[in-house]
């Protein structure tokens, strides 16, 4: 490699802003110059479907701030906070290639100082689905969610449909504390054979990588039921939860099932029959590993 391609390389590595006071100097800079502030949450880990989120914020002509923070308030005391992968340098160069501007990594001890108390609780939306299997994870996401939202204030905030349910509480409780922010929800990004994009994909053996193709079978099952114009809703769901077993059990492995659920696209209310907007929904435990997913079907 010589010097001018090195430095170009080191010059699309977007700058780490570690502290607060620092972010917002920088986006206030930005503003200042006539820049729209465009904003991605993420834990690290960063894979395509972040990818295309930074993407999208650059689509809008957006000054993209790129969040890396493993926020340990979403984790329940039995979950993978501390095995949860930290790729700092990979996240840099991969929010570079996207088009990022800024990077804001903060400490725990920056977003959680000593004696911090206060909390966001999120209503109904979080009492169903994931909610149900992972208490106090939604509280976790709004309360630090929130927080990013304040520190940040950017004019338009980008998250991925695969986690559903969290963009539809996330946008819940925007309107509810009248934050001045458009949240803008990107669809899933999936590998060629259909998988849903996961920063946990990483944990998955090569037997559980084709044992976790059963949920993007099931849903698609289960779409072209509803598109067939078939009206049993039990039948449908039983039909899925069989689909993930036989794909699990044809590749070797177990599976646990948390939910297979097809409800109202904005309530998340179970639906008893095909009409509207419906969101079909999965969450399966494969190994050790958590993986959900979902799909819209227009009826």
């Amino acid at each position: 490699m010589n010097a001018d391609t090195d430095s170009f390389h080191k010059a699309v590595l977007p700058p780490i802003a570690a502290t607060i006071a620092s972010l917002r100097e920088q986006v206030q800079k930005a503003r200042q110059a006539g820049r729209t502030i465009g904003f991605v949450p993420t834990m690290g880990a960063l894979h395509d479907g972040h990818a295309s989120l930074i993407e999208a914020a650059k689509s809008a002509r957006t000054f993209c701030v790129v969040s890396i923070y493993v926020n340990p308030t979403q984790f329940a005391p039995n979950e993978d906070l501390a095995a949860y992968p930290r790729t700092m340098d990979a996240d840099r160069a991969k929010c570079g290639r996207a088009g990022a501007e800024l990077i804001f990594a903060p400490a725990d001890s920056e977003m959680y100082p000593l004696g911090e108390q206060t909390r966001v609780k999120p209503g109904i939306l979080a009492d169903r689905m994931c909610g149900l299997f992972r208490p106090g994870h939604f509280e976790g996401v709004c309360t630090v969610v929130a927080k990013l939202l304040n520190i940040v204030q950017p004019d338009i905030a980008f998250f991925g449909q695969k986690d559903a349910q969290q963009a539809l509480i996330i946008q819940k409780m925007v309107d509810d504390l009248r934050i001045p922010v458009l949240i803008q929800v990107c669809p899933i990004v999936r590998e060629a054979d259909g998988l849903a994009m996961s920063s946990r994909n990483a944990y998955l053996s090569p037997e559980e990588r084709r044992q976790a193709l059963c949920l993007n079978h099931a849903l698609t099952l289960g779409r072209d039921r509803l598109l067939a114009g078939e009206k049993d809703m039990q039948s449908i769901t039983s039909s899925m939860r069989d689909e993930i077993c036989r794909v699990v059990h044809f590749h070797g492995g177990t599976v646990s099932i948390d939910y297979v659920e097809i409800n109202d696209a904005v309530t998340l209310v179970p639906r008893d029959a095909p009409f509207g907007r419906m969101l079909l929904a999965g969450a399966v435990r494969i190994g050790k590993t958590r993986l959900i997913d979902n799909m819209i079907v227009d009826v």
